[in-house]
């Protein structure tokens, strides 16, 4: 049966995305080239991307991007792009990075903006390949919110498309009248904000208030902050620097994980827009009473000697991380007491603001489902009644509802099912892992957090896991970052002969 599905257009859109990978790919490149470092694991993923980038992008055809070709499009170039990613690794052949499989994991970690990291040892890299790791999480991380306001809401996945009652607007994609600009307005506010977190660090360097933020670092780190990635040049994550650099930090992940739609009309006068959005308020007061649970029962563990400032920057700093998706740590969290730790699980699964950087299920969406929940409590009491749910004062209708029940659903069911399996394959290997240990591993790649626990705890490294459970987890990243049905479409055969 011929399918309806219009090949073309979607590998065509692939192509001219990787034929601007080769942009990216030069940052490392002249990093490279200023420390005396190896040219090929650059030159030659950048010449790949430009020869099949071109010939993909020749091939395609003009014709209007339909729903089917936007899922198509979406799924293959999340998966091209770290593909392309891996080979600096591989050809760098340093460390366990080069092995195929490690290599895929830290790309599709990177473009994904999860944050987990197979690298055992930080000091043997060349600082051009621990750049690479950062830009391809900024990249990843501009890539999703130009793919969140421009696509994603307009398919329906799982009620993003709740971002235009969220933002006021009648469409994002008429925040101005093209797409195109819309989408460059979003990236000049995601480079703006990169170069002012650069620019912050290093004058904190230079005025002495953090000695170890020096200009690499101070480039580095803000590439993996505004994204909400996590990836740090650092074995120590965000320990290795001082106070002041991570109360700075952690301000940043916070405006990396709000809509930046919203933050775009705060800029130009109307912050009643931010004011007024019940998500912005809904994820605030989720952060700052998750921060506030943290830090009392740290204090009643009196883990840290009784350092209130010490106390709260780690249950802040922390708990932001997690819940933002950043994944950074400035402590090592797998060595608290359980309930702090529980709290932490418990952000994997909240993430951020609709329209922003960061991944997991979104406050947006829980938020409609307490209200939902609410809602047929009522109904359930008061048959009679007519209660529609309202989000900012709109009516949320029925059929955004059950999208967002069946996306929630589905994530949490994927979930169990990867822990499951995190389980079993640690075991037939000889590789005993807890079921929280799983929990935390599965839910880290899956809502791409980046550590997890256990052996996959912040300073840890899921280089110890089994081949198999690696590549679950690249599959995990992967769905994960694109929010699963444009996965699962693809696996219907509605979506192929309809």
């Amino acid at each position: 049966m011929r399918t309806n599905v219009e090949w073309r257009v979607s590998l065509g859109l692939v192509g001219i995305v990787l034929r601007w990978l080769a942009v990216p790919l030069s940052f490392p490149l002249l990093i490279a080239i200023y420390y005396g470092e190896p040219l090929l694991p650059f030159l030659v993923p950048l010449s790949l991307s430009l020869a099949a980038g071109g010939a993909l992008a020749r091939a395609g055809s003009t014709a209007r991007l339909g729903p089917r070709e936007a899922f198509l499009m979406v799924a293959v170039t999340w998966f091209v792009v770290p593909l392309v990613g891996a080979v600096p690794f591989i050809l760098a052949g340093t460390g366990s990075v080069a092995h195929p499989v490690n290599a895929l994991f830290e790309s599709m970690s990177g473009v994904t903006t999860t944050g987990a990291t197979v690298l055992v040892e930080f000091e043997i890299h060349d600082r051009s390949i621990m750049m690479w790791r950062q830009v391809s999480q900024w990249l990843g991380g501009l890539g999703i919110l130009v793919l969140a306001t421009a696509i994603l809401s307009q398919l329906g996945v799982g009620g993003a498309q709740l971002m235009e009652t969220e933002t006021q607007t009648r469409d994002v994609n008429r925040l101005t009248p093209r797409i195109a600009r819309t989408a460059r307005l979003l990236g000049e506010l995601y480079i703006g904000l990169t170069l002012l977190l650069a620019a912050i660090l290093y004058g904190l360097h230079l005025v002495g208030m953090a000695p170890n933020m020096g200009l690499y670092n101070a480039i580095a780190h803000p590439l993996t902050t505004v994204s909400t990635s996590g990836f740090s040049p650092e074995p120590d994550s965000i320990a290795a620097f001082s106070p002041a650099v991570q109360w700075v930090i952690t301000l940043f992940m916070i405006v990396g994980a709000t809509n930046f739609v919203l933050m775009y009309f705060a800029l130009q006068g109307d912050r009643r827009r931010l004011i007024d959005s019940e998500e912005f308020r809904f994820y605030i007061g989720l952060l700052a009473l998750l921060s506030a649970m943290t830090a009392v029962l740290l204090a009643l563990d009196n883990s840290y000697g009784g350092s209130l400032e010490t106390t709260v920057r780690y249950a802040v700093f922390n708990t932001v991380s997690m819940m933002t998706t950043t994944g950074y740590a400035n402590v090592d969290f797998d060595l608290w007491e359980a309930g702090a730790k529980h709290i932490l699980l418990i952000c994997m699964f909240i993430g951020g603001m609709a329209g922003s950087t960061t991944c997991s299920i979104k406050s947006l969406r829980w938020l409609v489902v307490i209200k939902g929940f609410r809602r047929d409590l009522f109904t359930s009491i008061h048959p009679e009644a007519i209660r529609p749910v309202r989000l900012s004062g709109a009516v949320v209708d029925e059929e955004t509802i059950s999208d967002i029940y069946a996306f929630t659903l589905v994530n949490l069911l994927l979930f169990a099912a990867a822990t499951v399996f995190v389980v079993v394959d640690g075991a037939r290997v000889g590789l005993e892992i807890s079921e929280f240990d799983a929990m935390g591993a599965a839910a880290a790649t899956l809502f791409n957090i980046g550590p997890g626990f256990g052996i996959a705890g912040p300073f840890g490294t899921y280089e110890g896991f089994p081949v198999t459970t690696k590549i679950l987890m690249i599959l995990l990243m992967w769905i994960g970052r694109i929010e699963i049905i444009p996965v699962l479409v693809l696996f219907t055969k509605e979506f192929w002969t309809s």
